[in-house]
Formats: C-alpha cells, sequence, structure tokens
C-alpha cells in the first residue's frame, strides 16, 4: 500500500529541505541585523481569535475542529492574530517600539495552485507602537535586505501605496460604496479592461468616468519610479482629491523620501492599485513583486493601527507584512538563485584500509567537536569511490587516513577542488581546517 502526500502539502526531501534551512538561518541573521526580534507563537489557537480579526469569512479557509476539552480550535492560518494577542497581554510592560520578527507553518484550506499550498511557511516582521512612516520606510528596508541575503537582489520590485490615497481617487471619480471600489481595484491585475470598468460603476462610478479612471490607472503601468511620485500625486491634488485623500498623498512623499534615502530608490514604485484586500489595513499598504510583473506576491503588508484595540489592548499604531515560502521559492527558482541545499561538508575522512574505521572514526569526531564539519564512509567503499562520495557532499577536503607512505601520526590532506594534498599531522587536522 502507497501513501501518497494530501493535496496542497509537499514533501521537501534533499537537497531541498537544506536549501529552505539556509534560507530561514539567512532570513533570521537578516532580521535580527536591523533590529528585530524573534517571537514563537503556537500553531493551535482559539478559533475566535481568527474571527476576531477577520470575521466569519475565516472559517471558509480555516482548519477548524473542537479538542477533547470542547473547545473551538483552529490550526494557525496567520500569524498577526498570534502576534497581537501577545503584545495586549504586555503592552503596559513591553518597551516601545516592538520590532519582531516570526516564523511559523500556517495552514489554509484552499485551492492549492503555483505559489499556494494548503500548509506553508511564512516569515513576517512587524513594528508596533509608531505611528509615523518611519516604521514603514524601516520595514520595507529591512524586507529588502531579507529578500537580498537570501539571493532575490535584482529580482523584485516593491509595490507602495496608501488606501486614504486611493479612496480619496474613488471619491474623486463618483464612487459611492468604498468596499465595491477597494474590490474592484484590488482586482485590476485580474481582470479584462472591460470587467474592470463594470466593477466600477457597480461601485457607483458612472460609466464615462470609469472608463477614464481605468485609463488613467493602466498609464501607470507597473508603478511610478521615486522621481515621478511627485508630479503624479500633484496632479491627482490638481484635479481635486479631498482633504483625506491629500493627507495619504503626504505620506507617500514623505515615505519616498526616506526610502531613497535607505538606498531602496532603484526597487520601489507607487502603484495606486495596491490596496490590498483586507479590511484591517488602515493607511500604508504595500506588495513585493518579481520585476517581470509575473507571477503571485512575493509578501504583502501594510498598517494596522487599530487590531490591538480589538484584542484588548491599547490604541497602538502598528505596520507589518508576510512572507511566503512558496512564493519567495518561485522567485529565487526563476533568477536561479535557488541554494544547492545543506552548506558544503568542511572534511571526508577517506579510509585506505577498512580496519581503521575506528580510527577515522575518532578523527571524524575530533574534528565534529572542533567546530569542525566533518564526515566518513559508513559502506566499506573502496578508496576511489569514498572520493567520489566526498565530492558529492561538497566537501572541501579529504583526510585519507592509512597510506603505507605517511609518516606515523600523519593523515594526507587532499584539497578536493584543486587535487593538491599534503602530509600533515593528524592533531593539527582541526586547526588546518
Amino acid at each position: 500500500m502507497t501513501f501518497p502526500v494530501l493535496r496542497g502539502f509537499r514533501d521537501y526531501p534533499p537537497p531541498d529541505a537544506g536549501a529552505r534551512s539556509e534560507l530561514l538561518r539567512r532570513m533570521r541573521a537578516a532580521a535580527r541585523r536591523a533590529g528585530y526580534s524573534e517571537l514563537e507563537t503556537p500553531s493551535v489557537e482559539s478559533f475566535e481569535l481568527y474571527q476576531v480579526k477577520s470575521g466569519d469569512e475565516v472559517a471558509g479557509q480555516t482548519w477548524g475542529f473542537t479538542d477533547k476539552g470542547g473547545r473551538a480550535v483552529a490550526l494557525a492560518s496567520e500569524t498577526t492574530p498570534s502576534l497581537v494577542r501577545v503584545y495586549a497581554d504586555r503592552a503596559k510592560s513591553e518597551p516601545l517600539p516592538v520590532k519582531w520578527f516570526t516564523i511559523s507553518k500556517l495552514w489554509r484550506y484552499e485551492e492549492p495552485q503555483s505559489g499556494r499550498t494548503r500548509e506553508f511557511l511564512q516569515f513576517n516582521l512587524d513594528i508596533l507602537g509608531v505611528a509615523g512612516i518611519e516604521a514603514e520606510a524601516d520595514l520595507l528596508a529591512a524586507a529588502a535586505l531579507v529578500l537580498d541575503e537570501v539571493g532575490g537582489k535584482d529580482l523584485y520590485s516593491l509595490r507602495v501605496n496608501d488606501r486614504a490615497l486611493s479612496e480619496g481617487l474613488g471619491r474623486l471619480y463618483g464612487a459611492t460604496d468604498g468596499g465595491r471600489f477597494f474590490r474592484a481595484v484590488d482586482r485590476f491585475r485580474k481582470v479584462g479592461p472591460a470587467a474592470f470598468v463594470e466593477e466600477l460603476v457597480a461601485a457607483g462610478v458612472v460609466p464615462d468616468r470609469a472608463a477614464e479612471l481605468a485609463d488613467r490607472l493602466r498609464a501607470v503601468g507597473g508603478g511610478l519610479s521615486p522621481e515621478r511620485v511627485g508630479a503624479y500625486l500633484d496632479g491627482l491634488e490638481h484635479d481635486g482629491l479631498d482633504v483625506p485623500g491629500r493627507a495619504g498623498a503626504d505620506r507617500l512623499r514623505a515615505l519616498f523620501a526616506l526610502l531613497a534615502r535607505a538606498g531602496l530608490a532603484d526597487r520601489v514604485v507607487l502603484d495606486p492599485t495596491v490596496v490590498r484586500g483586507l479590511a484591517y489595513y488602515t493607511s500604508t499598504v504595500f506588495e513585493a513583486y518579481d520585476r517581470s510583473g509575473e507571477g503571485r506576491s512575493v509578501f504583502g503588508g501594510g498598517r494596522y493601527d487599530h487590531l490591538v484595540e480589538l484584542f484588548g489592548g491599547p490604541p497602538t499604531p502598528a505596520v507589518g507584512l508576510a512572507i511566503g515560502d512558496q512564493t519567495l521559492e518561485l522567485l529565487l527558482r526563476s533568477g536561479n538563485r535557488w541554494p544547492e541545499g545543506e552548506p558544503p561538508l568542511d572534511t571526508y575522512v577517506v579510509v585506505v584500509d577498512s580496519a581503521l574505521h575506528a580510527d577515522a572514526v575518532a578523527l571524524v569526531e575530533e574534528l565534529r567537536r572542533a567546530g569542525v564539519s566533518a564526515d566518513a564512509d559508513l559502506l566499506g567503499r573502496s578508496m576511489s569511490r569514498q572520493l567520489k562520495e566526498a565530492a558529492r557532499r561538497r566537501a572541501r577536503r579529504a583526510l585519507i587516513v592509512g597510506l603505507k607512505e605517511t609518516a606515523p601520526g600523519s593523515v594526507v590532506e587532499r584539497d578536493l577542488a584543486t587535487g593538491a594534498q599534503r602530509e600533515i599531522v593528524r592533531s593539527g587536522a582541526a586547526r588546518s581546517a
């Protein structure tokens, strides 16, 4: 009997599991370098936790069940509710600003497709306690550092917008149903021109103006580079953008200025079609995409200034983003940046005579205890096959034990890249690594 993996789930045998581990190591290191501390939360939470944040629609994608105590619980489908729960409980004693990162395994019961599985890893960055756009600038700079460190440099662009600006744009063109207008704009790249105009009309925009707005958004293309942002926002204000919309425009001007000073002008654009479908975002929103413009977003996020209060905490401004492992893999593979797997082995100990296997075991253990990655043959293979195995494992060197011409207490060290070899004292093998 065979047991295939369930639909929407994946196995990660070597070398892919090692590659994923290496990516997570780099992501952790980059987040810590940017001043973020790691938070870990449970994989099972109260089902009500997700309802508080997302309402009843969360039930369709949540792996919910009743536990043995009769409680309604769910496998974690996102990290933000857990993070906010933790912060709300610690708000009185937690120094501000809070800068946390999380790496969580999550589950959503949704239709599997490219870049989307039912079980996945998500890397989150969040800042709580900062009301100004300094938080967005720090967050996006940290996210760019993370993507660069895993090999994504030059493969992605950051698309930034402010929902207040988009709301003002909708009112400027006559939209009377803000929710439907947001849903229409969120689908701008997913539907054809005629269907988009129909959705704008359903949101209250008269047909002629709907076609004009569609053309205006289409002219933005893949987004506006920083040097074009000012003129675009000035044009909207000249056309009659209202006061709340102007506030969004001012935040974007200030944010783009900070991002330029942070050295991100080459990868950040203003994209008025980025609104993020989730209702809890309060102003700035952003997504990262493959520079080709194809595929799903690599990450998404924005400002959520009222969420902490929903969980019983004090009013707390907050901003965060989440990077999904599946879309990150697609990005890196498309650019031939996927890691080879586990880091290369430093030393492979080769035994000429199987009777000396115990000596090899002792040497391997000495190397490992000294901090050197090392391994040896366990199958009694010939010397040539052991050297082939060392090459397969990408070892830097081989230490050959038992050559007759070797002096007592010595081994032969072979550089597996050049083939050069020399005799070294066995006791100094770790020091020469």
